[in-house]
């Protein structure tokens, strides 16, 4: 039985997971898809106190070196439930297996917010149509590409495809964005980015791979963009069903929470973005990891 089962790899979870480990704590750490959270999909990260500039990979991968080193094991499977079995017994079922722990943290984050198209299609995921610019962005250098999106996900986006991409055109609900001011005027300050404001992408057009998107315009008429690829950047949603029945939800589906992240149940506590909270950001999320693991250990400490 582990002293700590933290759910989620990204830098909520690695940071729990140092914090419980340097306090000797035994830890597994379960993570359904890919190391490092959104940060790692982030081209730069510029903002953490005292780096000045690491890639969201690097910056992961920082973190998650930091961890194995310490001793923490991790398991690549999908938590599909926790049930506490009684104080300091909980079990966490995964698609392949189950797992027993004497507290829990959850640190699922968020995912990408898809956008909902005319004819709700989905088919064109990975075949034009992109959620992530880092990962797949440099399959059209020299292209001319759209983007979807007006806040800080998309200024980094814009910028990073406009290093390659022959042209960008960026699509955006209003006439304005809604990132920090250095990035907004980098954007503008680029010749091949065009900005596109006041429009809303309606519809994805091809059979097997996009080949256009369809589009209304300031004018509120309906365009058409022949464009091969097109990178949605549009926002977040969490993804915490499977733990409704040791959480509870706001009517957005983030898990609730104060800064203390202790949940509703005992011994199950909630770190970074999946949870109720104001900023979303690197700091606060490993802020949270080590808020999360100090009251874990607390609740520990209390079962003796």
């Amino acid at each position: 039985m582990y002293d700590i089962i933290v759910v989620g790899a990204g830098a909520s979870g690695m940071t729990a997971a140092l914090y419980a480990l340097r306090n000797g704590k035994t830890v597994l750490v379960l993570e359904g898809e890919s190391l490092g959270g959104q940060i790692a999909t982030s081209p730069r990260l510029e903002n953490y106190p005292s780096i000045k500039e690491i890639s969201g990979e690097q910056f992961a991968d920082n973190l998650f070196e930091q961890i194995t080193a310490l001793g923490a094991e991790l398991e690549i499977d999908k938590v599909t439930e926790i049930i506490k079995n009684g104080e300091g017994d909980f079990t966490v079922k995964t698609e392949y297996n189950e797992f027993k722990g004497k507290s829990v943290i959850i640190a699922t984050g968020v995912k990408h917010k898809h956008l909902r198209t005319k004819d709700d299609r989905d088919d064109l995921v990975g075949k034009g149509v992109y959620y992530c610019a880092i990962c797949d962005g440099a399959f059209y250098k020299d292209k001319e590409v759209a983007l979807v999106g007006d806040a800080n996900t998309a200024l980094q986006y814009a910028l990073l495809l406009s290093s390659y991409c022959k042209k960008v055109y960026m699509y955006t609900l209003f006439d304005k964005f809604f990132g920090d001011e250095r990035l907004q005027r980098a954007v503008r300050a680029k010749d091949n980015i065009e900005i596109r404001p006041n429009t809303s992408v309606l519809n994805y057009v091809g059979e097997k791979e996009l080949e256009a998107i369809e589009y209304k315009d300031a004018d509120g008429e309906i365009k058409r963009h022949k464009i091969p690829a097109v990178f949605i950047a549009i926002g977040q949603v969490p993804d915490n069903k499977a733990f409704t029945n040791v959480v509870d939800l706001d009517k957005d589906g983030y898990i609730i929470a104060d800064e203390t992240c202790r949940t509703k149940t005992k011994g199950v506590f909630v770190a970074g973005d999946c949870r109720t909270k104001p900023v979303r950001q690197v700091a606060t999320a490993v802020a949270d990891g080590a808020v999360a693991s100090t009251q874990a250990s607390i609740y520990l400490e209390s079962l003796n």
